[in-house]
């Protein structure tokens, strides 16, 4: 029998001992995480997306203004000095309210002076039209009866009177008298037969204007009246709207934006808008009324736009609220901005009005007519050619490093999202953002 022969092994050294019981563990934690998590996944497919449906709903994005409907700058129709001025930035009126009075003393001289003569023209019209009272009548037969009895007085006087200068007439032919004697009878001759026509003239007058008050008014005379105070109505209606323009009324309802000026200020007429502050010595104050957004929108966007169309209204002032609005106005002729062709485009606010201010700067995204079930990519994803054609890259699943260039013809982009027209199928798998270390023919995948 043979003895046994027993080998001794050198002994191992512990680094290699360690090295051998750590790639044990980590061999055995690597089978244990991937009975856990699976298999891991493959870079490229991370960079990939499929091509799905989805509804989207087309947006055009804008900036714009917000700025009231209607503005104006309240002034005098005449120039003056303000004697009181009834409003303050921020106050509400309405139609018709008294925002100042002009100085009016002058004013209203003018008016007192006309509205007297008119009572004045109006006494007489209703004087003719009533016709003459008895007591008229009767006093016009007293002053014919006067005039009659001094007729009469006169007369009988101056036949005395021709009597005398006959006879001293004939004494001076006899040498009698002498010729001042004869003169002085001759002056009395002639001083009575005077006061004689006069009295006659007297007469007749008297006997005409009874004549007159016993036919009654004519009514030529009542013509006359009634255009006197026509006339004199004219006159007081005149100074009466100077009178009414010393008053400055509020044309509509709305907000006193601005007040340029004080009460003693000196204003001239001026109704023009302003946005100078210096505008004190032309206007009173400023007027606004409602709240709407105002846009300039590039004639690339235009055709997609129209009115009534629904809008998303926000603002750095309220940033965790959306507004709404809608298209009231797309303006018919393009203006140039910046080198750029743009269509104004007004934008009526629905909701908002309470919050937002006149000069806030409004970020604008106009909502078109939803697409259903339009294919759809990330945006990211679209490339353009050199030769300027647009396409994807097709990921083969399979292949991966023989992803080719799809050309595709896209639709309305919303988002980071765009509709595929044509050139893609439901399903297909896209590159988004390819690895770095990989080579795509035509591709530069550095800040893809």
């Amino acid at each position: 029998m043979k003895a046994q022969v027993w080998t001794r092994l050198k002994p191992i050294s512990p680094w290699l001992g360690g090295l051998i019981v750590a790639v044990g563990l980590g061999a055995i934690a690597w089978v244990y995480l991937q009975q856990r998590q699976g298999t891991t996944p493959d870079p490229l497919e991370e960079q990939t997306v499929l091509v799905e449906h989805q509804n989207l709903t087309p947006q055009i994005l804008a900036g714009g203004v917000v700025q009231a409907e209607r503005t104006i700058n309240l002034s005098p129709e005449n120039s003056g000095k303000i004697a009181d001025l009834f409003v303050q930035e921020g106050d509400f009126v309405t139609q018709g309210q008294v925002i100042a009075r002009m100085t009016s003393r002058q004013n209203q001289a003018e008016v007192d002076q006309y509205q007297a003569a008119l009572a004045q023209a109006e006494a007489d019209l209703a004087q003719k039209r009533a016709g003459p009272r008895s007591e008229e009548i009767a006093e016009a037969r007293a002053r014919v009866e006067i005039a009659q009895a001094s007729v009469e007085a006169t007369q009988a006087q101056l036949e005395k009177a021709q009597a005398e200068l006959t006879r001293f007439q004939q004494l001076a032919e006899q040498g009698a008298v002498s010729a001042n004697e004869l003169g002085t009878y001759l002056t009395t001759e002639q001083e009575t037969s005077a006061n004689l026509v006069a009295n006659q003239q007297q007469l007749e007058e008297s006997q005409a204007a009874l004549t007159l008050l016993l036919n009654g008014t004519r009514a030529e005379e009542i013509v006359q009246a009634e255009a006197s105070v026509t006339q004199a109505e004219a006159q007081l209606q005149a100074v009466q709207v100077q009178l009414d323009e010393t008053i400055v009324r509020a044309p509509f309802d709305g907000i006193i934006t601005r007040r340029f000026a004080e009460a003693g200020d000196f204003v001239t007429p001026n109704t023009a808008a302003s946005s100078d502050d210096g505008a004190s010595s032309t206007s009173i104050a400023e007027l606004s009324s409602g709240l709407e957004i105002e846009a300039k929108v590039p004639e690339a966007n235009i055709a997609k736009l129209r009115v009534g169309q629904a809008a998303e209204v926000r603002s750095n002032a309220y940033p965790d609220q959306v507004f709404t609005g809608e298209i009231k106005l797309i303006a018919p002729r393009a203006i140039r901005d910046n080198e750029v062709t743009v269509f104004r485009v007004k934008v009526n606010l629905t909701t908002g009005q309470d919050l937002l201010k006149s000069g806030m700067n409004i970020r604008l995204t106009f909502l078109g007519s939803p697409v259903e079930d339009a294919l759809v990519i990330p945006l990211a994803a679209v490339v353009t050619q050199p030769d300027g054609e647009t396409g994807v890259y097709l990921s083969d699943v399979d292949n991966p490093a023989a992803s080719t260039f799809q050309p595709i013809q896209i639709g309305i982009t919303t988002g980071a999202q765009v509709q595929v027209i044509e050139g893609l199928n439901l399903g297909d798998r896209i590159l988004i953002e390819p690895p770095s270390d990989q080579k795509i023919e035509g591709v530069d995948t550095v800040g893809f």
